[in-house]
């Protein structure tokens, strides 16, 4: 009996976990958030059209000149057709030599295809251990959600990727910006890094808020 209880909660954890871990299912067809603030109420199905599921935004590439990447989110909060969906996208174009800086998805696995150029793109585990490998055009790569993973042009003409996510908001954290363009004390960044006090000021100015 003691086991049949302990198998039963260990099955009802399972389930309460898996709930937890990823977007809802939704319970309509679709429902086309009414604002940006209000994902919570639709708008109402009658009234929905075609342009409610399409999106031309990233047609184009964006403007990397500055500093030699360049990204653009698609999510509900520019794409509302796409809320309670589960499902997002992301446009990157970089510029020869340009860096999508180490970074990770709190809430997303993301798949992303090379569609121009050469990236050297990766992942690194919690084991410490590296994937890693130059991808060309139509190669796919996997990053499992929240591992820290790059992509870096290695060609010499610009590049683009699109990724997708198994979410409608799958967060962002920028390594450098998280670490140093936060309020994080400096001792603490000093001791950590090994930087003295005039190396960490110059980070801090690089990676902080805008």
């Amino acid at each position: 009996m003691m086991n049949n209880k302990v198998t039963i909660l260990l099955v009802l954890m399972f389930f309460i976990i898996s709930v937890f871990c990823s977007d809802p299912d939704p319970v309509n067809d679709y429902c086309i958030a009414i604002s940006e603030d209000n994902k919570f109420s639709c708008k109402n199905s009658s009234l929905a059209t075609v342009e409610d599921f399409t999106f031309s935004g990233i047609k184009s590439a964006g403007n990397f000149k500055a500093t030699g990447f360049t990204s653009m989110g698609v999510n509900s909060n520019v794409f509302p057709g796409l809320n309670t969906l589960g499902v997002s996208f992301v446009r990157a174009d970089f510029d020869v030599g340009g860096v999508n800086v180490p970074h990770f998805h709190p809430r997303a696995t993301e798949v992303a295809i090379v569609l121009e150029g050469k990236i050297y793109s990766g992942f690194v585990d919690t084991k410490n251990k590296i994937f890693a490998k130059v991808l060309e055009k139509g190669e796919v790569m996997v990053f499992p959600r929240g591992l820290v993973h790059f992509q870096m042009n290695v060609g010499d003409v610009p590049a683009t990727i699109f990724g997708s996510f198994d979410s409608q908001n799958p967060g962002l954290m920028k390594i450098p910006n998280v670490v140093f363009g936060s309020e994080i004390k400096d001792e603490l960044l000093e001791k950590a890094f090994g930087l003295n006090s005039k190396e960490l000021s110059k980070l801090k100015k690089r990676f902080s808020p805008s």
